[in-house]
């Protein structure tokens, strides 16, 4: 039998033979998760919304966002089907395993369409649950735009926080003492990403997802942005932890799907 990893006309039709299961659930996982952030975004900043009347401070509902947020991811990643998958949910995470032989190519492409898909569908699924609530401003189909200091801001946040949480995934899942806790740390990041780093850029560290809300609002501004800096982050989060850890190189001999937040269960 062919392996994944080697060329041949085959590997596709085999990679959905033996995976098809894992890249459901990345479509799966990046959908709840645009869901969720539609969800809470709406209840908490549209408006007409009786959260969003009842608490007046734009920090603390910033604040309650990221904590939807961060505890969404956390939930998924540690969900059955999370730790069967890997969790990536992000273009750039999947693109940054590619670099470091953890995934197969053909198990990537398809890995990344699956995320596009269901970043989409969760979009979609969103605009039949919340209507005009979550299409309309401020929500505006959670759009990740550009903050006040345009387009060169945007950019340094997006490739900073990706930077930062790519290579703490790599550092605390390689740790057998703490890889259980990797999800954690994405959960904490993403949490205080944004409160602190939303009003610069939006937050995204996404290509799916911002895609998914641009198609959905045929609004395209600073796309380039959120395609670049994550993916161009990651990647050099990657070969920091290649040439920070020799020792990585020799984990994964092999390119296979492999959960990237290497969760463990007691």
């Amino acid at each position: 039998m062919t392996s994944l990893t080697e060329p041949g006309r085959f590997a596709p039709l085999q990679a959905l033979s033996f995976h098809w299961r894992e890249f459901l659930i990345e479509a799966w996982a990046l959908g709840m998760f645009m869901i969720s952030a539609a969800a809470v975004t709406t209840w908490l900043e549209h408006p007409g919304a009786v959260l969003s009347r009842a608490i007046g401070s734009v920090n603390v509902r910033l604040a309650l966002i990221g904590l939807g947020m961060g505890g969404t991811a956390m939930a998924l990643i540690y969900s059955p089907w999370g730790r069967r998958s890997g969790a990536h949910m992000n273009p750039s995470v999947t693109l940054a395993f590619l670099s470091l032989g953890r995934i197969a190519p053909v198990n990537a492409v398809f890995y990344i369409a699956a995320q596009f898909a269901g970043g989409y569908a969760g979009v979609l699924t969103s605009i039949a649950l919340l209507g005009r609530a979550f299409q309309d401003p401020p929500v505006h189909y959670i759009v990740t735009l550009p903050g006040r200091g345009g387009p060169a801001v945007a950019f340094a946040a997006e490739f900073a926080i990706s930077y930062v949480m790519m290579l703490t995934i790599l550092m605390i899942s390689n740790l057998p003492r703490w890889s259980r806790y990797t999800g954690v740390a994405a959960g904490v990041l993403i949490c205080s990403y944004v409160f602190l780093e939303s009003p610069l850029s939006g937050f995204s560290m996404n290509p799916a997802r911002t895609f998914a809300s641009a198609l959905a609002a045929r609004l395209w501004t600073g796309l380039w942005i959120y395609f670049t800096a994550p993916v161009g982050a990651m990647w050099l989060a990657a070969r920091t932890f290649h040439g920070l850890t020799p020792w990585s190189r020799r984990l994964h001999h092999f390119a296979k799907i492999v959960p990237p937040t290497a969760v463990q269960s007691d």
